[in-house]
């Protein structure tokens, strides 16, 4: 945003008089910067650094050897400003590319001033929205990886979604390795006194909601086959309406705590 509180908006086409009439348009609330070309304007963001534009309006079918959609992309990868394109052409396979730069919105031309201004009015409100999203993910996985106990979350469906260092370090298993996979090829856990497998935790806290333990004494069988004594709680993720999303396994290494049991259980004796 300028100095002045107004919000900067990079007017990318080629047609002089497009980017006179989007000046036209929108320079009574908003502070233009004009580019004629991808290159251009990729300079131009270059020579800003620290004071970038709020949002960039960009033509797809940009001439001198760079169109729109490459030029987006270098926006889309190095910068992270919100794009609208602009554009009387609709080729599909153009439109693919177009996809892949994450663009907050399209505009058709011919196009009136006030469904320019309301997409640019959106494009600005949903990008602030995914900011303030990303930076709370931000704070809740800082909480999560620097909490005392090992975490890991599935969604509803029982593959891994997220786990915590501490987790990594009980089970043997990197986050990299897991993602993706079902809890229960990774997270095997056994009774201590059978040596058999207990019921998969995804699918009890499905059943019953959260748990405190899967069985009196439970073992955890790590990824080099070691075997460590664990307490375990389930706890059910929900969405705003109350609907299970995931579920997370919350667990601790209880061995030293077993070894004193043991040593007062025996002088007990």
């Amino acid at each position: 945003m300028a100095e002045n509180g107004r919000t900067k908006i990079l007017v990318v086409d080629d047609e002089p008089d497009n980017v006179e009439l989007l000046t036209a348009y929108l320079s009574y609330d908003y502070d233009i910067i004009p580019a004629y070309s991808g290159r251009e304007a990729l300079n131009i963001l270059e020579n800003l650094q620290q004071d970038l534009p709020d949002l960039v309006l960009m033509d797809i079918m940009l001439k001198d050897g760079m169109d729109g959609v490459e030029a987006a992309d270098h926006i889309h990868v190095n910068y992270n400003i919100p794009l609208v394109y602009i554009t009387a052409y609709a080729d599909e396979s153009i439109m693919q590319r177009a996809k892949l730069t994450e663009p907050f919105g399209y505009i058709l031309k011919p196009f009136e001033e006030s469904e320019l201004r309301t997409n640019i009015e959106i494009a600005l409100y949903k990008h602030e929205m995914e900011k303030k999203l990303k930076e709370s993910q931000k704070w809740l996985t800082a909480i999560l990886n620097n909490t005392g106990d090992a975490m890991i979350a599935t969604d509803e469906a029982g593959y891994v979604k997220f786990m915590n260092p501490f987790a990594e370090a009980l089970t043997g298993w990197k986050q990299d390795e897991v993602l993706g996979k079902q809890l229960k090829d990774i997270f095997y856990v056994e009774s201590e006194e059978t040596g058999n497998a207990v019921e998969d935790p995804v699918e009890k806290v499905m059943r019953e909601g959260a748990f405190y333990g899967l069985a009196s004494q439970t073992l955890l069988v790590t990824k080099s086959n070691a075997r460590i004594p664990v307490d375990i709680i389930g706890s059910p993720i929900k969405s705003e309406n109350d609907k299970l999303i995931g579920v997370l396994i919350t667990f601790s290494d209880i061995s030293e705590r077993k070894k004193i049991e043991n040593l007062i259980y025996k002088e007990g004796m």
